[in-house]
C-alpha cells in the first residue's frame, strides 16, 4: 500500500469516526478546507453504495 492510499485510508477513517473535518484538515497539513472535503465526498459515495446493498438484499 503508498503513503498516499494510506493517508487517504486514515482520513477516512477517523472522519467515519466522527472527527471534525477541521481537525482532519490540520492533520493532513491541507491550507484549503475544499481539499479535505474530497473526503466526505468518498464517505457519501460509500454510504450510497452501501444502502443500495442494503436495498438489493431485502
Amino acid at each position: 500500500m503508498s503513503f498516499h492510499n494510506m493517508r487517504h485510508s486514515v482520513a477516512t477513517t477517523i472522519l467515519e469516526a466522527g472527527i471534525d473535518i477541521n481537525v482532519i484538515q490540520k492533520i493532513l497539513g491541507h491550507s484549503d478546507l475544499s481539499t479535505t472535503q474530497i473526503y466526505t465526498k468518498v464517505i457519501d459515495s460509500f454510504m450510497i453504495q452501501e444502502i443500495k446493498r442494503l436495498e438489493l438484499n431485502s
